[in-house]
């Protein structure tokens, strides 16, 4: 499983404000401002959001709001205590980028922080920490297709309402992606089992 936080957008109380330059609609946000750390947006205003989402399939586990700018580390102990919770067991490893430096975690789970060099780190658990990085074209089809990235909905209950509704349309969409490759395949078997017996093929 691995953590990651990201930033999100939010609609201000009086909807769009059009800008004076061009004309077109623009939303404010009454929320923080949260430093990206990147030269293409180097802030964004809002919340952020907190998902949990698996190291092998990238199935969301969990996913919550968290209002204010609040530090990655301090988070990582709710995240977790919430995916215990709704699994109903612990998990062994959990991958985190390093953000996470200086984090309050006191749970069962061996939290493992990113790093540029290997080190003394075992080949096997670097190319699982290496598996952290998937995580982010899942939070980017996230805020893309699943309305993640502006929130619409009132006040800070929106605000997680939202985040939990995209989890769950992101694992939809994995189940029914899932479901069609199944099917899929079931049907091009059958299809050869057909071919191959001469006897139901006549039948």
């Amino acid at each position: 499983m691995v953590v990651k936080n990201v930033a999100l957008g939010k609609q201000g109380p009086h909807g769009c404000i059009p800008s004076s330059e061009s004309g077109e609609a623009r939303t404010i946000s009454i929320n923080c401002c949260i430093a990206k750390g990147n030269a293409r947006k180097k802030y964004e205003f809002g919340n952020k959001a907190s998902v949990a989402p698996t190291s092998r399939a990238g199935r969301l586990l969990g996913a919550m709001c968290l209002p204010g700018n609040t530090y990655d580390g301090h988070t990582l102990d709710q995240q977790l205590t919430r995916v215990r919770r709704l699994l109903g067991r612990r998990m062994q490893d959990v991958p985190v980028e390093m953000g996470y430096c200086g984090r309050n975690h006191c749970g069962a789970e061996t939290v493992h922080v990113d790093k540029r060099r290997r080190g003394r780190t075992p080949k096997s658990l670097w190319r699982w920490m290496k598996r952290r990085a998937a995580v982010e074209p899942t939070i980017g089809h996230m805020k893309s297709e699943h309305r993640l990235e502006r929130n619409r909905l009132k006040g800070t209950v929106g605000d997680a309402i939202n985040a939990v509704l995209s989890a769950a349309a992101m694992n939809l969409q994995k189940l029914q992606c899932f479901t069609w490759r199944f099917m899929l395949r079931l049907l091009d078997q059958l299809h050869h089992a057909i071919d191959s017996d001469p006897i139901a093929s006549v039948a």
